[in-house]
């Protein structure tokens, strides 16, 4: 009996340092037990003023149900991974200002728990942590409602007296929630993932547009409840509808993206790409398109394995973001080739930023397997860089298909003369582009920096 509970404790606590949590660096691990820490006493002290009233319990049920029924709908179309843009905050913000505080905590962690059951498993840390930092968010919002309207707190928030002076405090209320809850995720998030961009993952226009759709919804849902519970019935199918367009919104926008690096796929980089490169060629500014290359890329999936590959491309996808500029494209062009369209860059530019490039990834030690103690790969790239020049002329309709043409016999000649390296084609006469783009006796030199 002693040894199999001897066992069972072993397992145990193998179970436990197997957790995704101990993988992240200390502060990120103290700071997120800090945010659960504070929810939970945010819990506790909200527990001291009570339930409120029997309506105040059927109006958080009736509530409860509405956000059930949005992961529901959510569940039939699969939450994304990363940062979920969703519409809860309709039901979740009547609940901060229509009920006592206790209700408004609680709420946001019923729905993860529900969305973790029946929508998506995930790391239960990051659960946790969502939730509670939802959760505070939440709470400082009933707060900052009651210190502004003068409600105590436990009581119903009624629509009376100046209704605009009302109307205009659930709005601040929605901003101030809405900018605690991004607060307290930003340091996760960029803990987690140094080379996340939190202007992309918060900041977009089209994510500022749907955070400010939300909230319109849900200052409207609040006001209506507030009047009668029947708006509830008139809510439901307008926020499913809402739901569905922000869904169609992310899954446009997934149709842009190359599934395993993140980065724009090939036919999205090319179309854009095209239009940068015919608004350059009208307008007369420098551009410039690079080509890169994984070297000796099969030698990692083949030493490796295949998932161990996906990691080091994506490792290396996110390393070249971090050297661009906010207007620069970036995109996987197939396998291990990346596409680089740089505006206004000349070739001395683009070589500058090239070789930062190359020579940062070269000396990057990539993880590509879960135990930090296991061996790290080290890769080399070879880049392959073609530049308009001063004369125009030379790119006849000002064409994508030329430059790209030229940046590959860069890229063939950085390979040839050694790989690891970065080799320029510059336009230094009327026909340098398209003899490039034919492959014969193409005029390659790197510039001196």
């Amino acid at each position: 009996m002693g040894s199999r509970c001897h066992n069972r404790m072993q397992a145990h606590r193998a179970a436990v340092r197997s957790w995704p949590l101990w993988g992240l660096r200390p502060w990120l691990i103290v700071y997120i037990a800090a945010v659960v820490v504070a929810d939970v006493a945010a819990i506790a002290l909200a527990a001291t003023v009570g339930l409120g009233s029997s309506s105040d319990l059927g109006l958080f049920a009736a509530l409860l149900i509405c956000n059930a029924a949005t992961a529901e709908l959510t569940r039939r179309g699969g939450e994304n991974a990363g940062v979920v843009k969703d519409v809860y905050g309709v039901w979740e913000l009547p609940v901060a200002i229509l009920l006592p505080p206790l209700y408004a905590v609680v709420m946001p962690i019923l729905r993860q728990a529900l969305i973790q059951f029946r929508v998506r498993p995930a790391p239960v840390h990051r659960r946790v942590f969502t939730a509670s930092a939802i959760s505070l968010s939440y709470g400082v919002t009933s707060l900052a409602f009651h210190a502004m309207t003068g409600i105590p707190e436990g009581y119903r928030a009624m629509l009376g007296g100046d209704k605009s002076d009302w109307i205009l405090a659930v709005a601040v209320a929605g901003i101030l929630q809405w900018g605690i809850n991004t607060g307290l995720v930003m340091p996760a998030i960029k803990g987690s993932d140094p080379l996340a961009s939190l202007r992309d993952n918060f900041l977009r226009r089209e994510t500022v547009q749907n955070d400010a759709t939300e909230l319109c919804v849900a200052v409207l849902v609040t006001c209506g409840i507030a009047l009668s519970w029947l708006s509830i019935l008139f809510a439901l199918p307008f926020v499913t509808l809402l739901q569905r367009s922000f869904r169609h919104a992310q899954l446009v926008n997934a149709s842009r993206i190359d599934s395993k690096t993140g980065l724009l796929n090939a036919g999205t980089w090319e179309r854009e790409a095209a239009s940068e490169v015919i608004r350059a060629v009208r307008t007369r500014t420098p551009l410039a398109v690079a080509l890169i290359d994984i070297d000796h890329f099969k030698a990692v999936n083949d030493s490796f394995g295949h998932l161990a590959g996906d990691r080091a491309l994506r490792e290396v996808a996110r390393t070249i973001t971090v050297f661009l500029r906010e207007y620069d494209l970036v995109g996987r062009f197939g396998g291990e080739e990346f596409a680089l369209l740089l505006p206004q860059a000349k070739a001395v530019d683009a070589y500058s930023i090239a070789e930062r490039i190359r020579a940062h990834i070269g000396a990057m030690p990539i993880d590509v397997h879960d135990d930090p103690s296991a061996e790290r790969v080290r890769l080399s790239i070879s880049i392959g860089v073609a530049a308009l020049g001063a004369r125009w002329d030379s790119v006849t309709g000002g064409q994508l298909t030329d430059l790209l043409a030229a940046a590959d016999a860069a890229l063939y000649q950085a390979k040839q003369n050694g790989r690891d390296q970065v080799c320029v084609i510059t336009e230094n006469t009327t026909f340098g582009l398209r003899e490039h783009a034919e492959g014969a006796h193409s005029e390659l030199d790197t510039p001196v920096v």
